[in-house]
């Protein structure tokens, strides 16, 4: 029997089967509204036969944007036209998830369809913030240091939106602690250089990322379950490492955090990394057995046979699929010959099962 296509339950959710759906930025909302190009995008990945559905990173504040096309949650007019695609995805068997996530100094930046790079003032630029006054790179915005009165703001703007995430139907909530973003900046010695208590040692760098859990548990059910995406490493010296994923890692655990999504780069524009598969499997497994917690691999996984394999060998408990969902929407369906399954297909397309 495959595992890839067994059921995995997480708290009070099932999640019919091991494939999850990375969140990948669409750049395709309007003042944070999701549109119709959103409903089709994610309604046929659950269409599709993919368990777990994780929205794009959403941002929390309109400044904590990475682009002006990205999604966001921090009205009530938001939640109506998400409810309506999480009520669609539900209705198709798969467990819709929401990244929450605050884009930092990397935020202000153009669509990536104009060219990627950060955005001039005469094209809207906004104010940018960081632990740190230190710009990503050299063509970047000085970031503005958050005071501490910020940081308790923009903490309380991730329990504002995990709020209005639970409103909106979604039944996993993930923190997006990576690529280079700003939770990620506050973990990195390489791009935090405080010196009060949000800083310096290795327990007050982790500060503003438990913060905001303890912020979020307090508004989202303790019957659903909680994700946090981390980089396993920064890839360069005196930064993030795995062995400090490692242990924060076993803090989230104790914090009640139920998964670990395990990727990786993303804090300088020119970190070394050689992109294929399983180039991050590796941290995710020692996480998992190191701190004794679930995690989910992502990193180029394209085959069914890749994620059965992770599985078999207890290296990780979700298979994350990135750009073969893009290439391939009904990846869930279409792999069923290949692990010897015989799944339920949609009634409206069981003739092409045959």
């Amino acid at each position: 029997m495959s595992i890839l296509y067994s059921p995995i339950k997480i708290k009070d959710i099932e999640i019919k089967n091991r494939i999850m759906m990375s969140p990948m930025c669409q750049y395709s909302a309007k003042d944070g509204h999701a549109k119709d190009w959103h409903l089709i995008h994610y309604g046929s990945r659950a269409v599709g036969n993919v368990g777990l559905i994780m929205f794009e990173a959403t941002a929390v504040l309109p400044k904590g944007r990475i682009t002006y096309g990205d999604l966001g949650l921090w009205t009530q007019e938001h939640v109506v036209r998400l409810k309506h695609i999480t009520n669609f995805i539900k209705k198709q068997g798969s467990v819709p998830g929401i990244q929450l996530a605050h884009a930092g100094r990397k935020a202000s930046l153009r669509l990536p369809i104009d060219g990627d790079g950060p955005l001039t003032a005469e094209q809207g630029a906004w104010q940018i913030v960081a632990p740190s006054a230190i710009r990503f790179g050299d063509n970047y915005q000085i970031p503005k240091e958050l005071s501490i009165c910020d940081i308790h703001s923009i903490q309380e703007s991730f329990a504002n939106a995990a709020q209005k995430a639970y409103n909106a139907g979604f039944q996993v909530l993930e923190i997006h602690a990576a690529h280079g973003y700003l939770i990620n900046e506050f973990l990195s010695p390489a791009s935090n250089h405080r010196n009060d208590e949000y800083g310096g040692s290795f327990e007050n760098r982790i500060r503003f990322l438990m913060e905001i859990i303890d912020h979020v548990k307090f508004v989202w059910p303790d019957n659903l379950p909680i994700f946090v995406r981390i980089s396993a490493t920064d890839y360069i010296e005196e930064s993030w490492d795995i062995e400090q994923s490692i242990l924060l890692a076993k803090e989230l655990k104790k914090k009640g955090v139920d998964v670990i999504d395990v990727s990786s780069g993303g804090l300088t524009p020119d970190a070394p990394v050689k992109y294929d598969f399983g180039y991050q499997l590796g941290y995710a497994e020692r996480i998992h057995k190191e701190a004794n917690i679930m995690t989910a691999t992502v990193g180029m996984n394209t085959t069914a046979e890749q994620g059965e394999t992770i599985l078999r060998n207890d290296m990780s408990e979700i298979i994350v699929y990135g750009r073969e969902l893009l290439r391939n929407p009904y990846f869930g369906l279409t792999s069923e010959k290949v692990v010897h399954e015989n799944m339920e297909w949609p009634v409206q397309y069981i003739r092409a099962k045959i």
